[in-house]
């Protein structure tokens, strides 16, 4: 009888190991495939990082910006890809090992579907992110305005920018709600300035002393590696009530036309007052009609006030 039932089950345990043996073999070709595939995405972005730098350097202005940007995006489309191929070889690996991944593969359609409604703003926001990464748009350490709030931005996720103002205010602001993106730091920076001098003086000359100015300033160690061209002046920009308007442009590297612009302010303020340059101010006159004859004021006591007096009698005082 045991001898019998043996033989009967052999059978049934040679199908179920030679099952299992070729299940095993293939759930470890599936994990060397995906290992493979996975080595095969980190050298291509690794590739693709090194072409995109070298793309970026060639019109970057201070060097390894570009190799930072490239970096965060080559870093998040690694992720992506890899959990893309461990995610598929998980699922294939289950349905070698006999589960109906049928109701797996509908499970996750519905919850992504009910995250999706859910997580609207999220995807808005990281989407938006991913574009602004990718088109270069900002970078951490620059001055930017978002929405009309200007500060310095001091981090970038795929979800916020974050900008500390000159009071030391953060402000966060998720991609998807940023309708206005003003950076005043990309590649290069500018100063105006707008320079009113009085209707009296010759503006050609006051062209000149700015230009001299400019350059003294160009000339300065201090300032020469900053200022990247002379500066550019436009001309008469305005009249106004009591000056002319002179509207110039210094071009200086990302961050320092502040530094520059209020350097070139104070030295063409001394530079004016030396050449007899005067910078007007607004002025009031005011002028006082003749005096008018005072006026008489007649007042009429009352009968207490007049000791008995009638209140029609005349009153004897007047004042002036």
């Amino acid at each position: 009888m045991i001898g019998l039932s043996l033989q009967n089950l052999s059978p049934w345990l040679l199908d179920t190991m030679t099952s299992s043996v070729q299940a095993g073999v293939r759930i470890i070709l599936i994990i060397v495939a995906a290992y493979i595939g996975v080595r095969f995405i980190g050298l291509g972005m690794t590739r693709l990082e090194s072409l995109l730098v070298q793309a970026g350097e060639a019109t970057e202005t201070l060097p390894g910006m570009a190799r930072k940007r490239v970096a965060t995006l080559t870093s998040l489309l690694r992720t992506m890809a890899l959990a893309l191929v461990w995610a598929v070889a998980a699922v294939v690996t289950l349905a070698q090992v006999g589960l109906d991944i049928t109701p797996i593969l509908a499970g996750a359609g519905i919850v992504g579907l009910a995250v999706g409604f859910g997580a609207q703003n999220l995807v808005r926001d990281l989407i938006s992110g991913f574009f602004i990464v990718l088109e270069d748009q900002v970078h951490v350490g620059d001055v930017a305005m978002i929405n009309g709030t200007g500060g310095l931005v001091e981090t970038i996720t795929f979800r916020t920018i974050v900008l500390r103002d000159l009071a030391g205010v953060v402000h966060v602001f998720p991609h998807g709600t940023i309708n206005s993106l003003a950076n005043m730091t990309k590649q290069w920076s500018a100063y105006v300035i707008d320079v009113g001098v009085a209707y009296e003086e010759d503006t050609d000359r006051v062209v000149e002393v700015m230009r001299q100015v400019a350059a003294d300033l160009k000339q300065d160690p201090a300032f020469t590696q900053k200022m990247i061209e002379p500066i550019e002046i436009f001309g008469v920009d305005d009249f106004k009530e009591s000056e002319v308007v002179m509207k110039a442009r210094l071009k200086t590297i990302p961050m320092e036309q502040w530094t520059v612009g209020r350097e070139y302010r104070r030295r063409l303020k001394k530079a004016f007052d030396a050449r007899g340059i005067e910078i007007p101010f607004p002025h009031r006159s005011f002028s006082l009609s003749a005096a008018s004859a005072p006026v008489r004021v007649h007042l009429e006591p009352t009968a207490a006030q007049a000791g008995g007096r009638s209140p029609a009698s005349p009153s004897s005082s007047s004042w002036r």
